[in-house]
């Protein structure tokens, strides 16, 4: 092994390190369910906006929106990063508020607690809201461990699944250890090294392509590649048209963010809800600047391929430009092996803040939700604290069969879980918050709806292309939403208690 690839994997091996040190400490504060899952409500308003956005960031962050960009241009990569920064702010400032005082009214520790304590129903939505939750994590979560092989299996030529394995057991293990509070200071550990590895790579990959304006020079030469829209193809060196339709679809995206379970516990789990303000805007500004870093990294990535510094990348090997840019960094002596190391720590945090979240999210739900509230097994807070860590563990067993291929899109499983989330979650929970007149019915109507819309979209009307090709989750959202209104008008009307507790949530609302 060279030198360069020792000092990379030892600056790996530090990272992972310091996140297993980070669960074993804050193993020792889990004493409740209440801590496992929701820190207590501990959280402090940086940490709050950085595990958020961590979290919700993903490997897509780093490699997804890169490798879209490199391909095919700005165009379907800045649509999808406007959607996503819009649903990020309008959540920050619409629902997070609304959800912290709520669920903190009611003692509703995880988003299916959350829903059945909000319309009073004892089973119905708990069991549909953790099965929904237990569906779409698994493949997110899979995704996340695809990540992880992909980046060992590029760079060091180690076997993919080998890997993979590897570096689920690590996430397991903190997560099962520390619980939320060791995800959340994590996940803010996490996005410092993403932030780390986004500036270095961009400016990198700018002096290897012979600097910024070759880049640009390189990009404008390629038909619709800087076009909003057009998108570049590859294959026959021309510009594509980007309908109208399509860019609302990318802008859909935005929609995903009310239905999230890993960013909404976020909101719940903050020490006091003024300050929430403070998080909501570093979450945005951080989110802005690092989508728009990303994405002209792939448009740097290019230039450098162009340049004849790295081979020219198809389908889903250009989700590895930064892995390329790295190994190329690693090459220019030892401090810059070292940096190189930091970058592709950044590719496991970007990961590993998402799947340590999905995995307590999907947990609780079996746990919780399923064990203790559905189905009414009467378990200790101890034995629920092992039924959680089992869950995670199976979880993961899962998760890591389904990424087993290594030719899977990070991008295409994320789309896919983003959507499953965002429709079935996201109109019942801006209908709990802000519709009094919204009923239990509806929320299940929704629900189930918006979940079921997805297969349907994705499997069966969107592949019959024209102006079907929508991403699923906008027809998905715009169904369960109409669902969830008319089921709500056409059944009976809340209980006065229900009423009474919407209204005292209401209450004492702060300016943001």
């Amino acid at each position: 092994m060279s030198t360069a690839s020792i000092a990379i994997m030892a600056a790996i091996l530090c990272y992972l390190f310091l996140m297993i040190v980070i669960g074993f400490q804050f193993s020792k504060t889990n004493t409740s369910t209440d801590d496992f899952y929701l820190g207590g409500r501990r959280l402090g308003p940086f940490v709050t906006a950085m595990s958020a956005e961590a979290s919700d960031m993903s490997s897509w962050l780093l490699m997804g929106l890169p490798g879209v960009a490199y391909l095919t241009g700005i165009c379907d990569a800045a649509w999808t990063a406007i959607g996503l920064a819009l649903g990020t702010w309008l959540n920050w400032f619409f629902v997070s508020k609304k959800i912290r005082r709520y669920s903190q009214q009611i003692n509703a520790i995880t988003i299916p607690d959350f829903f059945s304590k909000r319309y009073h129903d004892k089973n119905m939505l708990n069991c549909i809201a953790a099965i929904i939750i237990v569906i779409f994590f698994i493949p997110y979560t899979a995704s996340g461990f695809a990540a992880c092989g992909k980046l060992f299996a590029s760079l060091f030529g180690v076997d993919y699944m080998a890997a993979m394995v590897i570096c689920a057991i690590i996430i397991v293990a903190y997560t099962a250890l520390g619980g939320f509070l060791a995800a959340s200071t994590t996940d803010l550990i996490q996005s410092i090294v993403m932030t780390v590895a986004l500036i270095t790579v961009v400016f990198f990959s700018g002096y290897m392509a012979g600097g910024f304006d070759a880049v640009i020079e390189n990009a404008k030469a390629l038909p619709g590649y800087l076009s909003l829209s057009n998108t570049y193809d590859l294959a026959s060196g021309s510009a594509q048209p980007y309908g109208i339709i399509t860019i609302f679809s990318m802008l859909a995206w935005g929609l995903g963010y009310f239905g999230m379970p890993h960013v909404l516990l976020r909101f719940m789990a903050i020490e006091e809800e003024e300050k929430l303000t403070t998080s909501r805007r570093i979450a945005s500004v951080w989110v802005i600047i690092s989508m728009a870093v990303a994405i002209f990294i792939g448009v740097c990535g290019l230039a450098v391929t162009k340049a004849g510094a790295i081979d020219m990348l198809t389908g889903s090997d250009s989700e590895t430009i930064i892995v390329k840019i790295a190994d190329l960094l690693s090459s220019q002596g030892i401090f810059c092996a070292i940096l190189a190391g930091i970058i592709l720590a950044g590719i496991l945090a970007a990961t590993m803040s998402t799947a340590d979240s999905q995995l307590l999210a999907a947990s609780s739900s079996v746990s919780q939700n399923l064990l203790r509230d559905t189905f009414g097994i009467d378990l200790s807070e101890r034995a629920s604290l092992v039924a959680a860590r089992l869950t995670v563990l199976a979880i993961s067993v899962i998760a890591i069969f389904l990424a087993r291929d290594p030719a899977s899109s990070v991008f295409g499983i994320v789309s896919f879980a983003w959507a499953g989330f965002g429709a079935a979650f996201g109109p019942v929970m801006l209908c709990a918050l802000f519709w009094k007149r919204s009923n239990k019915y509806g929320a299940f109507a929704s629900m189930l709806s918006g979940g079921i819309m997805i297969f349907v979209w994705k499997y069966m009307v969107r592949p019959m292309g024209g102006a079907w090709d929508i991403y699923e989750l906008l027809p998905a959202f715009l169904v369960a939403l109409a669902l969830n209104i008319a089921v709500s008008l056409l059944t009976g009307k809340p209980d006065a208690s229900i009423e009474a507790e919407f209204e005292q949530a209401m209450k004492g609302r702060a300016d943001f």
